[in-house]
């Protein structure tokens, strides 16, 4: 995985991130709090010195933060890390936008011819639905120190939507579904 990732164009930062999110929301629904948020906290570490500051993925660590920060009633904590993701989030549609989209690998020839054949539609079409999961996440987000969320699952989504080749898209993927569901 790691060399697939780094032909593609990865860094160790971007697989080190993905990593602690991960990890981090495995721990939350474990229920291990403090290991979470020691995780959360050192991927909002890596991300604020190793990504731009237009990448989105900047918003998650310090939106799942806000979610550990709600659960044991910090709230005024909570509030400044959901104003630093939602901040962080505001550009994830140029990122939409610009994101390089690598072929995916295909189940018949049949759909591969397709796609070769209208490329453009099928970015489109790809581009409508990371739209969608970005405005959920944005919902999100602008809920998370609310009593009740939008509901959104994200972590457990991600277990479905991790996408196998190491493109932009991933990268927006991860930071719309890294986050913590609620429980």
């Amino acid at each position: 995985m790691l060399r697939q990732a780094r032909l593609a164009g990865w860094r160790r930062a971007d697989l080190a991130w993905e990593r602690l999110m991960e990890q981090a929301n495995e721990a939350w629904l474990a229920g291990q709090r403090h290991r979470a948020g020691r995780l959360f906290l050192a991927a909002d570490m890596l991300a604020r010195l190793r990504f731009a500051r237009s990448d989105p993925r900047r918003a998650t660590a310090p939106a799942a933060r806000a979610v550990l920060a709600a659960a044991v009633g910090l709230q005024a904590r909570a509030a400044r890390l959901q104003a630093r993701a939602q901040a962080a989030f505001d550009g994830i549609g140029a990122a939409i936008e610009t994101a390089q989209i690598a072929p995916r690998a295909r189940s018949s020839l049949f759909h591969l011819r397709m796609e070769a054949r209208h490329r453009a539609t099928f970015h489109a079409n790809f581009r409508r639905r990371l739209t969608a999961i970005a405005g959920e996440t944005a919902e999100t987000i602008a809920a998370l120190t609310a009593p009740r969320g939008p509901g959104h699952r994200h972590f457990s989504r991600w277990r479905g939507e991790k996408p196998p080749v190491f493109d932009d898209t991933r990268k927006i993927l991860a930071a719309c579904l890294l986050l913590p569901d609620r429980r």
